[in-house]
């Protein structure tokens, strides 16, 4: 008979299992080393391996370097680690009371619509910064959709003002980043492309 502790250890060792796989799948799209990764985050390259066996545990702020590092966000690994299985279902359904999570870059909170190896990433994210942040930059085109409030949007140097109902599609490369317009909450849909090497199963 299984206990409540063994099957939380289970649970745990499973989620580790998925988010070190899944980062040997970013690396590996990314075409790094971990030699190459380690250089990137600082980190050493047997924890990373150790990492990626899922035999280590990182704490959010070695997520984050890892997530930067492989142009990702740490809310993506996260899901990744919390997905049901390997193997993402044909349908999956989520519902407006779904909890947001702090995305790690900027504190706005945030929450993954799909799990799994997806060709397609959708997140919803939450905010109130007005200050713009980093930058971020992945190989991986990107679509934003304003469902609420107004955001400025800086793509390479160029700032869009988007409102309610407006979009933008930049691709892959494009450095962007994005901040309220008018210091009031703002809601967006965020489809960023899967990277290249994942398929559906």
């Amino acid at each position: 008979m299984t206990t409540m502790v063994e099957g939380a250890a289970h649970d745990e060792k499973a989620a580790s299992l998925r988010l070190g796989a899944h980062i040997r799948l970013l690396r590996h799209a990314r075409a790094m080393t971990l030699v190459q990764l380690a250089d990137a985050t600082d980190l050493s390259h047997p924890f990373l391996s150790q990492l990626e066996r899922g035999l280590a545990q990182p704490s959010l702020s070695t997520l984050r370097r890892v997530a930067v590092a492989l142009e990702t966000s740490p809310i993506e690994l996260i899901a990744a680690a919390d997905a049901p299985d390997e193997k993402a279902a044909e349908v999956e359904v989520h519902r407006s009371d779904e909890r947001l999570v702090d995305d790690g870059f900027a504190a706005t909170p945030a929450r993954t619509l799909a799990h799994g190896t997806r060709p397609m990433h959708p997140l919803e994210v939450v905010g109130e910064n007005v200050v713009a942040g980093e930058a971020y930059v992945h190989a991986e085109d990107e679509f934003l959709y304003v469902l609420a409030g107004a955001v400025r949007v800086d793509l390479a140097g160029e700032v869009l003002t988007l409102g309610r109902g407006d979009s933008v599609y930049y691709r892959g490369g494009v450095a962007h980043r994005w901040w309220s317009a008018t210091g009031e909450t703002y809601r967006l849909l965020v489809v960023k492309q899967g990277p290249s090497g994942w398929r559906n199963a």
